[in-house]
């Protein structure tokens, strides 16, 4: 098990994303910010590449296309499958800044069964 949102849990992720299939488009550089997290707020990166995950840290990304930034709680409920990320969106919980186009070439990748299927994989390996 690994300790949600640790340095671990962002080397599982990466490294259970490398089963991601290609999706043509599905290029972005993402940055987020984490708030009222238990030790602090936290701030990591997600650089995807055609729907590979070729970086996934903490830290900031200099060169990010778009932020989302959420409350902990929220981002958490959204990584256990409690809160669709969508919804999150439409509801304010997930503000986003910057290209939100890049945000929007990545659905044909988060709406992939395969896609599901890694998120279920990290969700069974963190403590949350």
């Amino acid at each position: 098990m690994v300790k949600y949102l640790s340095a671990e849990w962002m080397a599982l992720f990466k490294e259970l994303a490398a089963e991601f299939p290609e999706t043509p488009g599905a290029t972005a550089r993402l940055q987020y910010v984490i708030t009222g997290a238990p030790d602090g707020d936290v701030r990591y990166y997600h650089v995807i590449d055609n729907g590979h995950t070729v970086e996934h840290a903490l830290g900031d990304d200099p060169e990010t296309e778009v932020t989302l930034t959420s409350s902990y709680d929220d981002k958490m409920k959204v990584d256990k499958g409690e809160l669709d990320a969508n919804a999150a969106f439409m509801q304010g919980r997930v503000k986003v800044t910057g290209n939100i186009a890049k945000v929007m070439a990545l659905l044909p990748l988060t709406n992939k069964p395969e896609y599901k299927s890694i998120l279920a994989k990290v969700r069974e390996q963190t403590e949350f």
